[in-house]
């Protein structure tokens, strides 16, 4: 690509973060034919305005990126997670399940024995259960939400509330070792409500996810059953977890 001027180099690094959720140094300074600090320096300019933050090795999106960008990002992550958790799915029942693209990716590979309700408040979740084999799929209700491709709102945890559920499978936009994270408010009220009314709460999250935070605070580390990766369960990057976490996965 050549060495670019500073406000290109940060609208490339704003495209890519939009993009991918995420930009490591390394691979920013060698698309961008500048060095780490250059590629640091500027990542540091983006999160003083408030338009990325800065995490170990690179930055990360600040806000809401749309379920296409994020379906694509750390698609082959995702679908290790995916396939960790399809064995916890019963083959009949009730469960619930968020909107984020990791457990869509789930949702993908489930099949049920015409015994198995799954309510979701994700738009593309719900279609992809609706063409599963043996699964009924059940929307929450509530307001779609263009930013996450979900149904939040009043009407959505108000649906939550009424209901209870075995287990509730879920994603975050960061989790830490205090708990799970959000982009929106809304999607961490929703999440709050799913995790209210369930016995179990089973969280999937790639490695780049760990150690970070999102604007709204949605669920406690204590309230987590189960946590699956991308990683080994033994690595050392989930051993703060496991204190609070009952099973890593």
């Amino acid at each position: 690509m050549g060495s670019l001027a500073s406000e290109e180099r940060r609208n490339w690094l704003l495209s890519e973060l939009k993009a991918a959720e995420s930009v490591s140094l390394t691979s920013a300074a060698q698309a961008l034919g500048v060095s780490e600090m250059t590629v640091r320096r500027d990542l540091d300019s983006l999160e003083s305005a408030g338009l990325a933050r800065r995490v170990r090795g690179g930055a990360v999106s600040s806000g809401p990126v749309s379920f296409e960008n994020r379906d694509r990002s750390h698609a082959a992550e995702k679908r290790v997670i995916a396939e960790k958790l399809l064995p916890l799915v019963p083959a009949e029942g009730v469960i619930a399940m968020d909107s984020s693209t990791t457990m869509h990716r789930l949702a993908s590979l489930i099949t049920g024995a015409g015994r198995l309700t799954v309510v979701t408040n994700g738009l593309l979740t719900f279609e992809t259960l609706q063409r599963r084999p043996g699964v009924i799929a059940v929307l929450t209700g509530g307001t779609a939400d263009e930013r996450s491709d979900s149904l939040v709102g009043p009407v959505a945890t108000a649906t939550l509330d009424s209901m209870r559920f075995p287990v509730f499978f879920a994603s975050a936009a960061a989790i830490d070792p205090y708990g799970c994270s959000e982009d929106t408010f809304e999607e961490a009220e929703v999440k709050r409500a799913f995790s209210r009314v369930s016995a179990e709460l089973v969280v999937g999250a790639h490695a780049q996810k760990l150690g970070r935070t999102a604007t709204a605070s949605a669920v406690r580390a204590e309230e987590i059953t189960t946590l699956a990766t991308d990683l080994a369960p033994g690595t050392r990057e989930l051993d703060a977890y496991r204190d609070s976490i009952a099973t890593i996965l």
